[in-house]
């Protein structure tokens, strides 16, 4: 009996460290460090903010004059984040003033995700939260593409729980993105009086293709939307204001949504349709120059697309497509050339200079 235990413990400890070494290989370079303008507001490098009046809100973390930027963190999408932070800090005229909220799952190796983040920007501010995916995961529906259904993918539904209540308003960001603007614009997008959230909204784009027939032929699903004038928008990319999503306990109606679909069909894609039964109709639109998104293509074969007409602030590879896969396969489509100077990964062949 002592045999076949050892040889599946053997066994287990030879697929760990392959997992591990696989993910130890890929390799970063450091970004160079950035600096505020000299009108930036004052936080100091301890990250003290001179204007608070609580010691215990005196960080970076939680002040007001800082842009609070959320994503998601995790192995296999890692490359892009961080080609995302670099985006960030090097288009933005307060680099310093930046706080970055990374949330990665309960089972993740967070200590692993820390260590190559500070790795590349050892300056950056930022803090690394876990997230128990256990209580979502029984909430997931399979959806069109198997990458959608991953748990994590929910963790923007559960940043009021999640992030520190000090923090108010955040912008969540994608990991397959970058941005070519400063993102204090896009942070500094009025809300009004009651919005929880800001987005690109998209109205030419077929809302109702997002839900099924079932969801539109039963009159007590469909009026959802009978007060409001629904769009499709993104959620890669959206501005939230952490202190209404908590006083409306969004994350309850979506979660609300997410039991009804285990019951009955209602949509067919991921963590999108909950989001828009619950807030389409009622966002503050955003210009679309902040989210040029589909650039990863379809959600079935990634085809290469163009540009949208206008101006662009964030180029979002969403779809199944991703830039860093596509110039590995050394299959790059035109666009993955505006990400890859954003590109951190240390080849072999690089030279120190």
């Amino acid at each position: 009996m002592l045999m076949p235990r050892l040889i599946h413990k053997l066994t287990l400890l030879f697929l760990f460290l392959s997992l591990t070494t696989a993910t130890i290989t890929q390799q970063f370079k450091e970004a160079p460090q950035f600096y505020n303008s000299p009108d930036c507001h004052s936080i100091d490098q301890d990250g003290r903010d001179s204007d608070s009046e609580s010691d215990g809100d005196k960080t970076i973390f939680c002040s007001g004059h800082a842009v609070h930027v959320a994503m998601t963190l995790d192995t296999a999408y890692i490359r892009g984040s961080m080609a995302a932070v670099l985006s960030v800090l090097q288009h933005t005229s307060c680099p310093q003033n930046i706080a970055f909220h990374f949330v990665a799952s309960a089972s993740a190796n967070t200590s692993l995700l820390r260590a190559t983040i500070s790795s590349s920007f050892p300056y950056l501010n930022f803090r690394v939260y876990t997230f128990d995916d256990s209580s979502v995961s029984r909430l997931i529906s399979t959806s069109i593409r198997s990458a959608l259904d991953c748990p994590l993918n929910y963790a923007r539904s559960y940043l009021a729980n999640i992030i520190p209540l000090c923090v108010r308003r955040v912008v969540y960001l994608d990991s397959d993105l970058v941005l070519v603007d400063d993102i204090a614009k896009l942070a500094a997008t009025p809300l009004g009086e009651q919005s929880v959230l800001a987005a690109p909204e998209y109205c030419n784009a077929n809302f109702t293709s997002y839900f099924t027939p079932t969801f539109w032929s039963n009159p007590s699903l469909s009026l959802t939307f009978a007060d409001r004038k629904p769009c499709y928008f993104n959620t890669g990319v959206m501005v939230i204001d952490l202190d209404r999503w908590r006083e409306g306990d969004y994350t309850t109606k979506i979660e609300e949504w997410m039991e009804l679909q285990k019951r009955i069909r209602i949509y067919e894609l991921g963590s999108l349709p909950p989001f828009m039964l619950v807030f389409a109709g009622d966002i503050v639109p955003v210009d679309h120059r902040w989210n040029q998104h589909g650039l990863g293509g379809d959600n079935f074969k990634g085809l290469c697309r163009d540009l949208h007409p206008g101006p662009a602030s964030l180029l979002h590879w969403s779809g199944k497509g991703k830039p860093w896969a596509r110039l590995d396969a050394n299959r790059p489509c035109p666009l993955d050339a505006l990400w890859a100077p954003y590109d951190l990964l240390q080849t072999p062949f690089a030279l120190d200079c």
